[in-house]
Protein backbone atom coordinates (compact mmCIF):
# COMPACT_ATOMS: atom_id res chain seq x y z
CA UNK A 1 0.00 0.00 0.00
CA UNK A 2 1.40 3.32 -1.07
CA UNK A 3 2.65 5.51 2.00
CA UNK A 4 -0.45 8.15 0.49
CA UNK A 5 -3.04 5.78 1.74
CA UNK A 6 -1.95 4.72 4.90
CA UNK A 7 -3.17 7.04 6.82
CA UNK A 8 -5.87 10.20 5.92
CA UNK A 9 -4.05 12.94 8.23
CA UNK A 10 -0.57 12.57 6.19
CA UNK A 11 0.44 15.34 3.61
CA UNK A 12 0.03 12.11 0.51
CA UNK A 13 -3.82 11.50 1.88
CA UNK A 14 -4.66 15.60 1.20
CA UNK A 15 -3.00 15.00 -2.20
CA UNK A 16 -5.49 12.21 -2.76
CA UNK A 17 -8.38 14.35 -1.82
CA UNK A 18 -7.69 17.32 -3.75
CA UNK A 19 -7.41 14.87 -7.19
CA UNK A 20 -10.79 13.33 -5.90
CA UNK A 21 -12.15 16.87 -6.19
CA UNK A 22 -10.80 17.63 -9.05
CA UNK A 23 -12.53 14.38 -10.52
CA UNK A 24 -15.90 14.80 -8.38
CA UNK A 25 -15.90 18.33 -7.79
CA UNK A 26 -15.42 20.09 -4.41
CA UNK A 27 -18.41 18.79 -2.69
CA UNK A 28 -18.67 15.19 -3.68
CA UNK A 29 -15.09 13.84 -2.40
CA UNK A 30 -14.52 14.23 1.25
CA UNK A 31 -12.76 12.63 3.97
CA UNK A 32 -14.94 9.10 5.54
CA UNK A 33 -16.66 9.37 8.66
CA UNK A 34 -17.55 7.17 11.51
CA UNK A 35 -21.02 6.01 9.21
CA UNK A 36 -18.43 5.66 5.98
CA UNK A 37 -18.07 1.91 6.73
CA UNK A 38 -18.69 -1.58 4.74
CA UNK A 39 -19.94 -4.75 7.12
CA UNK A 40 -17.66 -2.78 10.29
CA UNK A 41 -15.07 -1.59 8.29
CA UNK A 42 -14.41 2.04 7.93
CA UNK A 43 -13.91 4.01 4.91
CA UNK A 44 -10.49 6.51 4.27
CA UNK A 45 -12.36 8.66 1.60
CA UNK A 46 -15.85 8.90 -0.04
CA UNK A 47 -16.15 9.95 -3.45
CA UNK A 48 -19.36 10.65 -5.40
CA UNK A 49 -18.54 10.93 -9.52
CA UNK A 50 -21.53 12.50 -11.45
CA UNK A 51 -21.28 9.94 -14.38
CA UNK A 52 -19.50 7.16 -15.84
CA UNK A 53 -16.56 8.54 -16.87
CA UNK A 54 -15.75 10.53 -13.15
CA UNK A 55 -16.22 7.11 -11.97
CA UNK A 56 -13.92 5.83 -14.42
CA UNK A 57 -11.35 8.63 -13.31
CA UNK A 58 -11.51 7.73 -9.54
CA UNK A 59 -10.68 3.68 -10.18
CA UNK A 60 -7.67 4.69 -12.19
CA UNK A 61 -6.63 7.48 -9.45
CA UNK A 62 -7.20 4.29 -7.07
CA UNK A 63 -5.28 1.74 -9.20
CA UNK A 64 -2.33 4.39 -9.88
CA UNK A 65 -2.06 5.28 -5.88
CA UNK A 66 -2.76 0.95 -5.21
CA UNK A 67 -5.93 1.88 -3.05
CA UNK A 68 -9.21 -0.62 -2.85
CA UNK A 69 -12.44 0.84 -3.78
CA UNK A 70 -15.92 -0.37 -2.56
CA UNK A 71 -19.12 0.82 -4.36
CA UNK A 72 -21.88 1.98 -2.23
CA UNK A 73 -25.73 2.83 -3.18
CA UNK A 74 -27.78 3.38 -0.88
CA UNK A 75 -26.00 1.36 1.88
CA UNK A 76 -29.28 -0.46 2.76
CA UNK A 77 -27.12 -3.89 2.81
CA UNK A 78 -23.80 -2.24 3.04
CA UNK A 79 -23.26 -4.76 6.28
CA UNK A 80 -24.50 -8.16 4.76
CA UNK A 81 -21.76 -10.44 3.73
CA UNK A 82 -17.97 -10.39 4.83
CA UNK A 83 -16.10 -7.36 5.96
CA UNK A 84 -13.79 -6.22 3.55
CA UNK A 85 -10.08 -6.66 3.94
CA UNK A 86 -9.58 -2.47 3.68
CA UNK A 87 -11.80 0.00 2.26
CA UNK A 88 -9.38 3.65 1.16
CA UNK A 89 -12.25 4.98 -1.52
CA UNK A 90 -15.82 4.40 -0.76
CA UNK A 91 -17.25 4.89 -4.45
CA UNK A 92 -20.65 6.11 -3.81
CA UNK A 93 -23.10 5.82 -7.06
CA UNK A 94 -25.59 8.01 -6.23
CA UNK A 95 -25.08 10.20 -9.20
CA UNK A 96 -25.07 7.63 -11.60
CA UNK A 97 -28.88 7.62 -11.53
CA UNK A 98 -31.52 8.33 -13.90
CA UNK A 99 -33.91 5.64 -16.63
CA UNK A 100 -31.29 6.18 -19.68
CA UNK A 101 -32.66 4.42 -22.49
CA UNK A 102 -36.97 3.97 -22.53
CA UNK A 103 -37.66 3.10 -26.52
CA UNK A 104 -41.45 4.26 -26.82
CA UNK A 105 -43.47 0.36 -26.67
CA UNK A 106 -40.17 -1.60 -25.27
CA UNK A 107 -39.80 -3.97 -22.93
CA UNK A 108 -36.52 -3.18 -21.76
CA UNK A 109 -35.80 -0.30 -20.29
CA UNK A 110 -31.50 0.80 -19.60
CA UNK A 111 -31.33 2.47 -15.52
CA UNK A 112 -28.42 4.12 -13.96
CA UNK A 113 -27.37 1.74 -11.14
CA UNK A 114 -27.57 4.57 -8.57
CA UNK A 115 -31.04 5.18 -9.19
CA UNK A 116 -33.58 4.42 -6.26
CA UNK A 117 -35.51 1.18 -7.09
CA UNK A 118 -38.87 3.67 -5.92
CA UNK A 119 -37.78 5.89 -8.82
CA UNK A 120 -37.41 3.22 -11.34
CA UNK A 121 -41.17 2.27 -10.32
CA UNK A 122 -42.80 5.78 -10.41
CA UNK A 123 -41.29 6.54 -13.80
CA UNK A 124 -41.87 3.39 -15.45
CA UNK A 125 -45.50 3.74 -13.86
CA UNK A 126 -45.77 6.72 -15.58
CA UNK A 127 -45.88 4.84 -19.08
CA UNK A 128 -48.32 1.63 -17.38
CA UNK A 129 -44.81 -0.22 -16.61
CA UNK A 130 -43.06 -1.91 -14.06
CA UNK A 131 -40.00 -3.54 -13.48
CA UNK A 132 -40.97 -6.84 -11.90
CA UNK A 133 -38.71 -6.40 -9.10
CA UNK A 134 -39.37 -5.72 -5.33
CA UNK A 135 -36.92 -5.92 -3.19
CA UNK A 136 -37.52 -5.74 0.47
CA UNK A 137 -34.86 -2.90 1.46
CA UNK A 138 -36.46 0.36 1.93
CA UNK A 139 -34.77 2.89 -0.50
CA UNK A 140 -32.54 0.27 -2.33
CA UNK A 141 -31.15 1.34 -5.62
CA UNK A 142 -30.92 -0.93 -8.75
CA UNK A 143 -27.01 -1.40 -8.49
CA UNK A 144 -27.25 -2.23 -4.58
CA UNK A 145 -30.03 -4.63 -5.58
CA UNK A 146 -28.13 -5.88 -8.20
CA UNK A 147 -25.09 -6.28 -6.20
CA UNK A 148 -26.48 -8.45 -3.36
CA UNK A 149 -29.23 -10.50 -6.04
CA UNK A 150 -31.96 -9.37 -3.47
CA UNK A 151 -35.21 -10.88 -4.70
CA UNK A 152 -38.54 -9.95 -3.00
CA UNK A 153 -42.12 -11.94 -3.15
CA UNK A 154 -42.05 -11.26 -7.07
CA UNK A 155 -39.27 -13.55 -7.72
CA UNK A 156 -41.72 -16.61 -7.45
CA UNK A 157 -43.19 -15.97 -11.29
CA UNK A 158 -40.35 -13.73 -12.33
CA UNK A 159 -37.09 -15.30 -10.91
CA UNK A 160 -34.31 -13.20 -8.92
CA UNK A 161 -33.36 -9.58 -10.35
CA UNK A 162 -30.70 -11.01 -12.22
CA UNK A 163 -33.10 -12.97 -14.27
CA UNK A 164 -34.50 -9.90 -15.04
CA UNK A 165 -31.04 -8.25 -16.47
CA UNK A 166 -30.62 -7.94 -20.40
CA UNK A 167 -26.43 -6.28 -19.89
CA UNK A 168 -24.89 -3.85 -17.75
CA UNK A 169 -22.33 -1.75 -18.60
CA UNK A 170 -19.58 -1.88 -15.56
CA UNK A 171 -16.12 -0.46 -14.63
CA UNK A 172 -13.07 -2.67 -14.15
CA UNK A 173 -10.93 -2.70 -11.97
CA UNK A 174 -8.70 -0.39 -13.97
CA UNK A 175 -11.15 2.14 -14.79
CA UNK A 176 -12.19 0.47 -18.32
CA UNK A 177 -15.77 0.94 -19.25
CA UNK A 178 -17.06 -2.54 -20.38
CA UNK A 179 -20.63 -3.17 -22.01
CA UNK A 180 -21.60 -7.25 -21.29
CA UNK A 181 -25.04 -8.89 -22.07
CA UNK A 182 -26.72 -11.79 -20.58
CA UNK A 183 -26.26 -14.66 -23.22
CA UNK A 184 -29.34 -15.93 -25.06
CA UNK A 185 -30.80 -12.01 -24.53
CA UNK A 186 -30.61 -9.06 -27.02
CA UNK A 187 -30.38 -5.63 -26.04
CA UNK A 188 -32.91 -2.84 -28.22
CA UNK A 189 -33.10 -5.43 -31.13
CA UNK A 190 -29.26 -5.71 -31.75
CA UNK A 191 -27.09 -8.85 -31.47
CA UNK A 192 -24.61 -10.30 -28.88
CA UNK A 193 -21.64 -9.98 -29.66
CA UNK A 194 -18.96 -10.73 -26.84
CA UNK A 195 -18.42 -8.15 -24.49
CA UNK A 196 -16.84 -4.43 -25.55
CA UNK A 197 -14.89 -1.97 -23.68
CA UNK A 198 -13.76 1.43 -24.35
CA UNK A 199 -14.93 5.00 -25.32
CA UNK A 200 -17.30 5.62 -27.90
CA UNK A 201 -21.32 6.03 -27.77
CA UNK A 202 -20.80 3.07 -24.65
CA UNK A 203 -18.97 5.22 -22.31
CA UNK A 204 -21.69 7.49 -21.52
CA UNK A 205 -25.06 7.02 -20.29
CA UNK A 206 -27.60 5.59 -23.00
CA UNK A 207 -25.00 4.44 -25.02
CA UNK A 208 -26.44 1.02 -26.05
CA UNK A 209 -23.48 -0.67 -26.86
CA UNK A 210 -24.58 -4.38 -27.43
CA UNK A 211 -24.11 -7.12 -24.97
CA UNK A 212 -21.63 -10.05 -24.85
CA UNK A 213 -22.12 -13.28 -24.92
CA UNK A 214 -20.93 -16.48 -23.09
CA UNK A 215 -17.73 -15.70 -23.68
CA UNK A 216 -15.90 -12.17 -22.11
CA UNK A 217 -12.41 -10.42 -23.57
CA UNK A 218 -10.94 -9.57 -20.79
CA UNK A 219 -7.32 -8.29 -20.41
CA UNK A 220 -7.05 -8.93 -24.43
CA UNK A 221 -8.22 -12.80 -23.66
CA UNK A 222 -11.41 -14.31 -24.96
CA UNK A 223 -12.17 -16.34 -21.49
CA UNK A 224 -15.37 -18.79 -22.55
CA UNK A 225 -18.22 -19.36 -20.17
CA UNK A 226 -17.45 -16.41 -18.28
CA UNK A 227 -21.11 -14.85 -18.07
CA UNK A 228 -19.74 -11.43 -16.40
CA UNK A 229 -23.21 -10.22 -16.13
CA UNK A 230 -24.45 -12.63 -14.00
CA UNK A 231 -21.22 -13.37 -11.99
CA UNK A 232 -21.76 -9.57 -11.34
CA UNK A 233 -25.45 -10.25 -9.47
CA UNK A 234 -24.16 -10.79 -6.40
CA UNK A 235 -21.19 -9.84 -6.35
CA UNK A 236 -20.96 -6.87 -3.68
CA UNK A 237 -18.60 -5.02 -5.60
CA UNK A 238 -15.97 -7.49 -6.10
CA UNK A 239 -15.66 -8.09 -9.69
CA UNK A 240 -16.76 -4.51 -11.11
CA UNK A 241 -18.68 -1.45 -10.33
CA UNK A 242 -22.23 -1.25 -12.08
CA UNK A 243 -22.75 2.13 -13.69
CA UNK A 244 -26.12 0.82 -15.68
CA UNK A 245 -28.11 -1.98 -16.27
CA UNK A 246 -30.72 -3.41 -18.62
CA UNK A 247 -33.67 -4.39 -17.58
CA UNK A 248 -36.97 -6.50 -18.52
CA UNK A 249 -40.01 -4.02 -18.03
CA UNK A 250 -43.80 -5.33 -18.41
CA UNK A 251 -46.86 -3.81 -18.32
CA UNK A 252 -48.31 -2.80 -15.03
CA UNK A 253 -51.06 -5.78 -13.96
CA UNK A 254 -54.94 -4.52 -13.68
CA UNK A 255 -55.70 -6.43 -10.95
CA UNK A 256 -53.90 -7.65 -7.72
CA UNK A 257 -55.59 -9.85 -4.73
CA UNK A 258 -53.83 -10.73 -1.74
CA UNK A 259 -55.36 -14.48 -0.84
CA UNK A 260 -54.39 -15.37 3.04
CA UNK A 261 -54.93 -17.79 5.91
CA UNK A 262 -53.56 -18.69 9.16
CA UNK A 263 -50.93 -21.57 9.63
CA UNK A 264 -49.62 -23.14 12.47
CA UNK A 265 -46.99 -25.50 11.67
CA UNK A 266 -44.00 -25.94 8.53
CA UNK A 267 -46.15 -29.06 7.83
CA UNK A 268 -49.17 -27.32 7.50
CA UNK A 269 -47.77 -24.78 5.23
CA UNK A 270 -45.81 -27.64 3.55
CA UNK A 271 -49.35 -29.34 2.10
CA UNK A 272 -50.91 -25.83 1.60
CA UNK A 273 -48.34 -24.66 -1.03
CA UNK A 274 -48.47 -27.86 -2.41
CA UNK A 275 -51.93 -27.98 -2.92
CA UNK A 276 -52.30 -24.13 -4.28
CA UNK A 277 -48.84 -25.17 -7.05
CA UNK A 278 -51.18 -28.38 -8.08
CA UNK A 279 -54.21 -25.77 -8.72
CA UNK A 280 -52.28 -24.53 -11.41
CA UNK A 281 -53.97 -21.05 -10.28
CA UNK A 282 -50.67 -18.77 -11.72
CA UNK A 283 -49.92 -17.40 -8.54
CA UNK A 284 -47.18 -14.17 -8.68
CA UNK A 285 -46.38 -14.70 -5.58
CA UNK A 286 -46.64 -17.07 -2.50
CA UNK A 287 -45.55 -15.91 1.07
CA UNK A 288 -44.55 -17.13 4.34
CA UNK A 289 -45.03 -15.43 7.72
CA UNK A 290 -44.29 -17.61 10.69
CA UNK A 291 -43.23 -15.52 13.55
CA UNK A 292 -43.17 -17.31 17.00
CA UNK A 293 -46.00 -18.80 17.78
CA UNK A 294 -47.81 -17.06 21.62
CA UNK A 295 -50.10 -19.35 23.40
CA UNK A 296 -53.34 -18.01 24.49
CA UNK A 297 -53.40 -17.12 27.67
CA UNK A 298 -53.82 -19.63 30.66
CA UNK A 299 -57.15 -19.35 32.29
CA UNK A 300 -58.18 -21.93 34.65
CA UNK A 301 -61.99 -22.36 35.12
CA UNK A 302 -63.99 -24.16 37.50
CA UNK A 303 -64.54 -28.13 36.09
CA UNK A 304 -68.38 -27.37 37.68
CA UNK A 305 -68.70 -24.23 35.62
CA UNK A 306 -71.53 -24.93 32.59
CA UNK A 307 -69.19 -24.74 29.52
CA UNK A 308 -67.18 -27.34 30.68
CA UNK A 309 -69.26 -29.39 32.98
CA UNK A 310 -68.53 -33.15 32.62
CA UNK A 311 -65.30 -32.26 30.63
CA UNK A 312 -62.02 -33.02 32.93
CA UNK A 313 -59.97 -33.03 30.26
CA UNK A 314 -60.43 -29.50 28.29
CA UNK A 315 -57.74 -27.11 28.31
CA UNK A 316 -59.92 -24.82 30.36
CA UNK A 317 -60.01 -27.15 33.15
CA UNK A 318 -56.07 -28.23 32.74
CA UNK A 319 -54.58 -24.91 32.30
CA UNK A 320 -53.58 -25.98 28.79
CA UNK A 321 -54.33 -23.61 25.72
CA UNK A 322 -56.37 -25.37 23.17
CA UNK A 323 -54.31 -24.44 20.35
CA UNK A 324 -51.71 -21.93 20.08
CA UNK A 325 -52.55 -18.24 18.74
CA UNK A 326 -52.12 -18.42 15.09
CA UNK A 327 -48.30 -18.34 14.37
CA UNK A 328 -48.68 -16.67 11.07
CA UNK A 329 -50.05 -16.51 7.44
CA UNK A 330 -49.49 -18.09 4.23
CA UNK A 331 -50.53 -15.32 1.52
CA UNK A 332 -50.76 -16.01 -2.48
CA UNK A 333 -50.39 -12.99 -4.67
CA UNK A 334 -53.10 -13.06 -7.72
CA UNK A 335 -52.06 -10.60 -10.53
CA UNK A 336 -53.86 -10.11 -14.04
CA UNK A 337 -57.12 -8.93 -15.87
CA UNK A 338 -59.61 -8.28 -12.65
CA UNK A 339 -62.23 -10.57 -13.85
CA UNK A 340 -59.53 -13.50 -14.15
CA UNK A 341 -58.24 -12.65 -11.07
CA UNK A 342 -61.42 -12.29 -8.96
CA UNK A 343 -62.12 -15.66 -10.55
CA UNK A 344 -58.88 -17.54 -9.58
CA UNK A 345 -59.34 -15.48 -5.89
CA UNK A 346 -62.61 -17.67 -5.77
CA UNK A 347 -60.91 -20.75 -6.47
CA UNK A 348 -57.93 -20.05 -4.33
CA UNK A 349 -60.50 -18.91 -1.76
CA UNK A 350 -62.32 -22.18 -1.79
CA UNK A 351 -59.06 -24.52 -1.29
CA UNK A 352 -57.68 -22.81 1.35
CA UNK A 353 -60.30 -23.37 3.23
CA UNK A 354 -62.58 -21.19 5.22
CA UNK A 355 -60.24 -19.29 7.13
CA UNK A 356 -59.24 -17.91 4.15
CA UNK A 357 -59.15 -14.24 3.78
CA UNK A 358 -59.62 -11.82 0.29
CA UNK A 359 -57.94 -8.58 0.78
CA UNK A 360 -57.06 -5.97 -2.41
CA UNK A 361 -53.78 -4.43 -0.16
CA UNK A 362 -50.48 -6.54 0.84
CA UNK A 363 -50.74 -7.18 4.89
CA UNK A 364 -47.82 -5.13 6.53
CA UNK A 365 -44.92 -7.12 6.34
CA UNK A 366 -45.04 -8.17 2.82
CA UNK A 367 -41.96 -7.48 1.09
CA UNK A 368 -40.11 -6.94 4.63
CA UNK A 369 -37.56 -8.96 5.99
CA UNK A 370 -38.32 -11.13 9.57
CA UNK A 371 -34.40 -9.35 11.17
CA UNK A 372 -33.58 -6.25 12.77
CA UNK A 373 -30.38 -4.91 13.11
CA UNK A 374 -28.06 -6.90 15.25
CA UNK A 375 -29.89 -9.82 14.39
CA UNK A 376 -27.88 -13.04 12.72
CA UNK A 377 -29.90 -13.51 9.55
CA UNK A 378 -30.13 -16.28 7.60
CA UNK A 379 -31.03 -17.25 4.10
CA UNK A 380 -32.26 -20.59 3.77
CA UNK A 381 -32.33 -22.00 0.00
CA UNK A 382 -34.13 -25.88 -0.45
CA UNK A 383 -36.60 -27.41 -3.03
CA UNK A 384 -39.92 -26.40 -1.78
CA UNK A 385 -40.99 -30.22 -0.90
CA UNK A 386 -37.83 -30.04 2.10
CA UNK A 387 -39.08 -26.19 3.50
CA UNK A 388 -40.34 -28.04 6.43
CA UNK A 389 -37.83 -30.03 7.07
CA UNK A 390 -35.23 -27.21 7.05
CA UNK A 391 -37.23 -24.98 9.01
CA UNK A 392 -37.96 -28.07 11.89
CA UNK A 393 -34.00 -28.59 11.47
CA UNK A 394 -33.14 -24.92 12.14
CA UNK A 395 -36.16 -24.97 15.16
CA UNK A 396 -34.49 -27.86 16.89
CA UNK A 397 -31.21 -26.63 16.49
CA UNK A 398 -31.88 -23.51 18.15
CA UNK A 399 -34.36 -25.22 20.65
CA UNK A 400 -36.52 -22.81 20.25
CA UNK A 401 -39.33 -21.18 17.12
CA UNK A 402 -37.34 -19.04 15.02
CA UNK A 403 -39.12 -16.09 13.08
CA UNK A 404 -39.49 -17.01 8.97
CA UNK A 405 -40.63 -15.42 6.21
CA UNK A 406 -40.05 -15.65 2.82
CA UNK A 407 -41.07 -17.55 -0.62
CA UNK A 408 -42.13 -20.28 0.48
CA UNK A 409 -43.39 -21.63 -3.15
CA UNK A 410 -39.87 -21.66 -4.26
CA UNK A 411 -38.16 -22.80 -1.34
CA UNK A 412 -36.17 -19.65 -0.35
CA UNK A 413 -37.18 -18.06 3.07
CA UNK A 414 -35.02 -15.54 5.79
CA UNK A 415 -34.83 -16.51 9.75
CA UNK A 416 -33.48 -14.44 12.17
CA UNK A 417 -31.18 -15.83 15.38
CA UNK A 418 -30.96 -13.18 18.47
CA UNK A 419 -27.87 -11.06 18.27
CA UNK A 420 -27.52 -12.30 21.57
CA UNK A 421 -26.39 -15.86 20.73
CA UNK A 422 -22.63 -16.64 20.74
CA UNK A 423 -20.64 -16.89 17.97
CA UNK A 424 -20.31 -20.69 19.12
CA UNK A 425 -24.04 -21.26 19.16
CA UNK A 426 -24.27 -19.85 15.95
CA UNK A 427 -22.01 -22.36 14.59
CA UNK A 428 -23.37 -25.14 16.12
CA UNK A 429 -26.37 -23.99 14.90
CA UNK A 430 -25.38 -23.32 11.28
CA UNK A 431 -23.47 -26.91 11.34
CA UNK A 432 -27.07 -28.70 12.49
CA UNK A 433 -28.99 -26.78 9.86
CA UNK A 434 -26.37 -27.54 6.77
CA UNK A 435 -25.80 -30.82 7.31
CA UNK A 436 -30.10 -31.18 7.27
CA UNK A 437 -29.78 -29.44 3.92
CA UNK A 438 -26.69 -31.25 2.70
CA UNK A 439 -28.86 -34.21 1.25
CA UNK A 440 -31.76 -32.26 0.43
CA UNK A 441 -29.59 -30.04 -1.72
CA UNK A 442 -30.48 -26.90 0.21
CA UNK A 443 -28.39 -24.16 1.20
CA UNK A 444 -28.27 -21.96 4.66
CA UNK A 445 -26.07 -18.51 4.38
CA UNK A 446 -25.49 -15.62 6.96
CA UNK A 447 -26.75 -12.78 5.59
CA UNK A 448 -25.82 -10.20 8.38
CA UNK A 449 -24.73 -10.83 11.74
CA UNK A 450 -23.24 -8.82 14.13
CA UNK A 451 -19.34 -8.51 14.15
CA UNK A 452 -18.37 -11.63 16.56
CA UNK A 453 -20.14 -13.59 14.48
CA UNK A 454 -19.87 -12.61 11.44
CA UNK A 455 -15.44 -13.25 12.08
CA UNK A 456 -16.17 -16.56 13.59
CA UNK A 457 -18.39 -18.76 11.27
CA UNK A 458 -18.66 -19.80 8.14
CA UNK A 459 -20.91 -17.32 6.26
CA UNK A 460 -21.25 -19.03 2.97
CA UNK A 461 -20.71 -22.84 3.71
CA UNK A 462 -20.21 -24.79 0.62
CA UNK A 463 -20.02 -23.39 -2.67
CA UNK A 464 -19.94 -25.15 -5.47
CA UNK A 465 -19.61 -21.43 -7.69
CA UNK A 466 -16.32 -20.93 -5.86
CA UNK A 467 -14.16 -22.38 -9.11
CA UNK A 468 -15.69 -19.62 -10.69
CA UNK A 469 -15.84 -17.00 -8.59
CA UNK A 470 -12.00 -17.68 -8.59
CA UNK A 471 -11.52 -17.53 -11.85
CA UNK A 472 -13.75 -14.51 -12.72
CA UNK A 473 -11.77 -12.53 -9.81
CA UNK A 474 -8.43 -13.37 -11.44
CA UNK A 475 -9.54 -11.77 -14.80
CA UNK A 476 -11.24 -9.03 -14.12
CA UNK A 477 -9.25 -8.08 -10.59
CA UNK A 478 -6.38 -9.64 -10.12
CA UNK A 479 -4.73 -7.28 -8.01
CA UNK A 480 -7.85 -7.46 -5.71
CA UNK A 481 -8.67 -3.31 -5.57
CA UNK A 482 -12.03 -4.29 -5.50
CA UNK A 483 -14.20 -5.14 -2.14
CA UNK A 484 -11.38 -7.14 -1.45
CA UNK A 485 -12.44 -9.81 1.00
CA UNK A 486 -16.04 -9.25 0.28
CA UNK A 487 -16.49 -12.77 -1.99
CA UNK A 488 -16.70 -15.94 -0.44
CA UNK A 489 -13.48 -17.70 -0.18
CA UNK A 490 -11.87 -14.22 1.19
CA UNK A 491 -11.74 -13.00 -2.76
Amino acid sequence: MAAAARSTDRPGALEITRKLAEICGRPFARFAGPADEVAGRTARWVAVPGGPHAAAEVLRLAAAHDLTVVPRGAGTKIDWGAAPAQVDIMLDTGRLAGVWHEPQGSSVAEIGAGTPLRAVQATLERTGRRLPVDAPSPGATLGGVLAADEAGPLRHRHGSPCAQLVGVRYLDADGELVSVGVPGTVQFGQAAPSARRGGGPAAGPGGGAAPGGASAVLGGAEVPGLDVARLLCGSQGGLGVLVSATMRVQAVPAGRVWVSRPVWTPLEVHDLVRAVLAARLDPAAIELDLPVPVPLPRRRIPPSHPSVAGRPDHPAVTGRPARPAAAGRLVVLLEGGPADVAERADRLAALLGPEAVVNHAAPEWWGRYPFAPGDTALRIEVPINDLHAAVYALRDAAGTPVPVRGSAGIGAVHAALPGSLPPERVASILAAVRGVLLARQGRCVVVSAPAPVRRAVDLWGELPILPRLRNAKAHLDPHHRLAPGRLPGGL
